[in-house]
């Protein structure tokens, strides 16, 4: 499916800003999703008007209030977005602050000892926050190694690390270098049989995007998101904690009722912001389906998406427009392999004798923007295995057509016969 109603990808296109063209550079087709969504419109507009307001939420006036309002329907958005048992939503610095202050919660409020088990899979903002703090909490921290041939992990890999003293549990449920999707169910469930008191905390930040969350499924403690790479803005992210995470200790100030997460005066606008992506998901549903159900017009959204990607990376890989897909190219290297059905709107590849510096460069004159992911701190983990220094990152969402993708096809054409 590239577009069941003539009009639909015109109308979603118009509801993103700058969908066909940088302020800096002018026209360009936009495939570096995964390094940051495009932003909503309604997200511009929001962010805009509450910046220019004063009051503080909670604050004895009409604005604090409304304030009060405001977030607590986007925690209520957030809820059926997520489809979310129970627990509660927070927003903090980043999604990578809040997984840091997750797992850290996790590791010092359980026992001394044990393990703390995290894969080769994931980005260093859960790897990292688990290698600082399972030695100060008295825990050994355990890398399951993922598939380098599929650019994923499973439930088998991570069973024969699990034991019952397995305190903690990291999982990815995206990679935003390969661009595959982790059957988080699958692997919650394994460590569930072995340690059912684990605290499982998903980095859902590459997945969000793509639609199709469900954490009533997953039997998980914690799951994070970035805002901006899923149509909001930068300076804020959200994460979900089950009951039971949330009566962990944590940082905040002495005596505040409740013992809130949030540390400081929440950003009303970014809450607002988020309402926004959650209606225009909610739009979305409306136009691809009849559900009377809000959740179910979400969902099927999610689906549309999904659809949508599948096909524009198809084309990206088999060709499109009478022109060739990158794994027709011989040397050509395609992280994950080419039949993959764990992709979620990513291709990575390398091509022999061309750095990917260089391939980025020349895209980027051609006017689409793509991405060099290196093998260091952020991406080394999948690269390095793989004996590859880097490769480029082709990102692209559900508002991309399949005339950008020709087009960029054509411009790879004219960069390999260079």
């Amino acid at each position: 499916m590239i577009n069941p109603q003539p009009d639909l990808i015109d109308d979603i296109r118009a509801r993103f800003a700058h969908v066909d063209a940088c302020p800096f550079q002018g026209e360009r087709v936009f495939f570096e999703n995964a390094g940051g969504a495009l932003t909503l419109k309604s997200v511009v507009e929001t962010s805009a008007k509450f910046a220019a307001i004063p009051d503080n939420p909670g604050r004895d006036n009409p604005a604090g209030q409304a304030a009060v309002e405001i977030i607590a329907r986007a925690k209520n958005d957030m809820a059926v977005f997520f489809n979310a048992p129970g627990g509660q939503f927070i927003a903090g610095e980043s999604g990578t602050e809040l997984l840091f202050r997750l797992i850290g919660a996790a590791c010092l409020g359980t026992p001394e000892g044990g393990r703390v088990l995290s894969s080769s899979l994931e980005h260093p903002a859960t790897r990292s926050a688990a290698d600082r703090y399972a030695p100060i909490s008295g825990k050994a921290h355990v890398l399951v190694a993922h598939d380098n041939s599929t650019g994923s992990i499973d439930a088998a890999a991570y069973k024969p690390e699990i034991t019952p003293d397995t305190r903690v549990a990291t999982i990815l449920h995206t990679s935003p270098v390969t661009g595959m999707a982790v059957d988080v169910a699958a692997i919650a469930a394994t460590i569930r049989e072995t340690a059912p008191d684990c605290y499982i905390i998903v980095d859902g930040i590459q997945h969000a995007a793509h639609g199709r969350l469900d954490l009533a499924a997953l039997d998980i403690d914690g799951y994070v998101i970035s805002p901006y790479k899923v149509f909001s803005r930068h300076g804020y992210g959200i994460a979900w904690l089950s009951d039971r995470l949330a009566a962990l200790p944590h940082d905040g100030l002495m005596g505040a009722p409740g013992a809130p997460w949030e540390l400081g005066t929440r950003d009303a606008g970014a809450y607002a912001a988020f309402s926004d992506v959650v209606d225009y998901f909610d739009w979305l549903g409306g136009r691809v389906s009849d559900h009377d159900d809000r959740r179910a017009r979400i969902v099927a959204a999610g689906e549309a998406i999904h659809a949508q990607e599948k096909a524009l990376t198809e084309a990206l890989l088999r060709g499109a427009g009478n022109l060739p897909g990158l794994a027709s190219y011989e040397g050509v290297t395609i992280i994950g392999g080419i039949d993959n059905p764990r992709r979620e709107g990513l291709v990575s590849f390398a091509y022999e004798g061309l750095e990917a510096t260089k391939i980025v460069a020349a895209l980027n004159e051609a006017g689409i923007r793509t991405h060099v992911r290196k093998a260091d701190h952020y991406s080394g983990n999948i690269l390095s295995p793989l004996g590859m220094e880097s490769c480029v990152r082709v990102s692209l969402c559900h508002y991309n057509t399949e005339a950008e993708v020709i087009r960029f096809l054509a411009a790879m054409r004219d960069i390999m016969r260079a």
